[in-house]
């Protein structure tokens, strides 16, 4: 693709690296950039450079966080017997837009995937323990709220020959998410009702 500035070319292969954006999206998106009022455009690259350097991660769960403690650890709202285990902050947010859960979250920042290099140690699984372990009595239930996949039923088995001796009821959400699929595309309802519907860990 010929580009007639090589500041509009830079810009095309810097926004085509986002995920789901070709070269073609991305040259629409950079000339609506252009045709923007500049004081539209450099808000945005402020926003983007905010977020890079003031973004931070929850010290309690590794959720999203603009502070030290993020909203849902904070909140007394929440009910504090109640922790759920995911994957990634995109399953949090999953699972809050459900309206049906209120207990608190651990974030593991992945899943195991020897395929992909990636074992316990490179995931946020011996925070979680010591989370239980030290000045968290409250906590009664770990649902692990982990997508029905191969590598999220091997980090499920993982964290719970873990967690075992803590003595902590263990459940699973229920498997009305589709086997194979990921928690971020499921509907609200479904994943709801999987909450709501959550078995035992065995």
């Amino acid at each position: 693709m010929e580009y007639p500035s090589k500041l509009i070319e830079e810009a095309v292969n810097q926004v085509a690296k986002l995920p789901g954006i070709g070269k073609k999206t991305a040259l629409r998106l950079v000339l609506h950039l252009i045709k923007e009022k500049k004081e539209n455009t450099f808000a945005l690259t402020e926003a983007l450079q905010n977020l890079r350097s003031k973004i931070r991660f929850c010290n309690t769960c590794q959720n999203i966080s603009d502070t030290e403690l993020c909203s849902i650890c904070a909140s007394h709202k929440r009910d504090r017997s109640l922790l759920c285990v995911v994957e990634d902050v995109k399953d949090v947010m999953a699972i809050e837009n459900t309206a049906q859960y209120m207990g608190l979250y651990h974030v593991l920042g992945g899943v195991i995937s020897p395929m992909n290099g990636i074992g316990p140690a490179d995931l946020k699984i011996e925070s979680l323990v010591e989370r239980l372990h030290h000045g968290q009595s409250e906590i009664k239930e770990i649902i692990l709220g982990l997508s029905p996949t191969m590598e999220g039923d091997t980090t499920a088995f993982y964290i719970n020959r873990r967690i075992k001796d803590a003595g902590l009821k263990v459940s699973i959400i229920a498997r009305g998410v589709p086997v194979g699929g990921d928690l971020e595309y499921a509907d609200e309802i479904t994943l709801g009702r999987s909450i709501l519907g959550r078995t035992l860990f065995s």
